[in-house]
């Protein structure tokens, strides 16, 4: 390997991001080294990937002291839906080579934990997955001993109340809460940035870990290929490319690989007509229901069950 090549293989590292060969196969937060400068800092909060049906949604922060702030308007941050992706990268070694007065962190949702919550009873819904992250993001920055004076948030929808919800669980900040802050405030683009990169190098390197379940040798002994195109498209559900994949990839039996937000509309359209149907032991079965309801007067919190076959609680024996 030329020396050309290896400065290009280490330029595209994302430090936030899943190693080579590294499924991911559950929530997780990374966060830079802590800076030394002075406080009180400034923090920005902004997220990637909310309406894709592939892949993580990735919360990120970024946050540096306020007498910093003039330094950091001459950065280049910016909404990072507005930068190339060469661009996007070259700002996150910005945001690290500044250690003294830059950090950031951020939270990486995988797909599967997305749609568990959205699939749970009660069900966590996306507004509640991603505030839960922000103020987790938060606690973590206090927590390291970094002192917040002001905090800007990029929301959608009505923000008034959401500024007033972080406002009761953390006083003493200033909170700005507001729609397109990543454009309005530089921290908040840094946050943008932080959060873009990573779920950008979440989506092109992704090791299906499915592929270690089938045969990972062709006949002639060379490795097999996977089973998953990498050519996803964007991943919103509107795209064309995108939707081409989730139909070449669904299993009539398993469905998707753990890229895929089962929770998602597109998804489940596509289960329902392309994926074998699956009946339940219980269906139609209304005896079988009866069975395991409680029971009243002295067999009360007791079913059918339990009384046939003798069954009774450890705490009343």
């Amino acid at each position: 390997m030329s020396d050309s090549e290896a400065e290009e293989q280490v330029a595209i590292v994302v430090p936030s991001a899943p190693g080579p060969s590294t499924p991911l196969t559950e929530s997780y937060t990374y966060h830079s080294p802590k800076p030394t400068a002075p406080g009180p800092y400034m923090l920005g909060v902004d997220e990637a990937g909310r309406g894709p049906v592939l892949g993580p949604l990735v919360y990120g922060v970024a946050y540096c002291p306020v007498a910093y702030k003039e330094q950091l308007e001459e950065l280049g941050f910016a909404d990072s839906k507005t930068l190339t992706h060469e661009i996007r990268s070259s700002l996150l070694e910005t945001l690290s080579s500044d250690p003294s007065n830059l950090g950031w962190s951020v939270q990486v949702l995988c797909p599967q934990a997305i749609s568990s919550g959205m699939l749970r009873k009660p069900p966590t819904n996306l507004n509640k997955q991603s505030q839960d992250a922000t103020i987790h993001l938060i606690r973590s920055i206090l927590s390291s001993g970094i002192t917040l004076s002001e905090i800007y948030v990029d929301a959608l929808g009505s923000t008034d109340k959401y500024q007033s919800y972080l406002s009761s669980l953390f006083p003493g900040i200033d909170f700005t809460v507001t729609q397109k802050a990543d454009s309005k405030f530089k921290i908040v683009g840094a946050a943008s940035v932080a959060a873009k990169v990573t779920r950008d190098a979440c989506i092109e390197g992704w090791y299906f870990e499915e592929d270690a379940y089938v045969q990972s040798t062709e006949e002639d002994g060379e490795p097999k290929k996977s089973k998953w195109s990498t050519q996803m498209g964007s991943g919103y559900p509107s795209d064309p490319n995108t939707v081409k994949w989730l139909k070449g990839a669904v299993d009539p039996v398993f469905g998707f690989p753990k890229i895929v937000r089962f929770s998602w509309t597109t998804v489940k359209t596509l289960l329902d007509k392309e994926a074998h149907g699956v009946k339940w032991t219980d269906e139609g079965q209304a005896t079988l229901v009866k069975a395991f309801e409680s029971g009243s007067g002295l067999d009360k919190d007791r079913s059918t069950v339990t009384k046939d076959l003798h069954l009774s609680s450890v705490s009343t024996l």
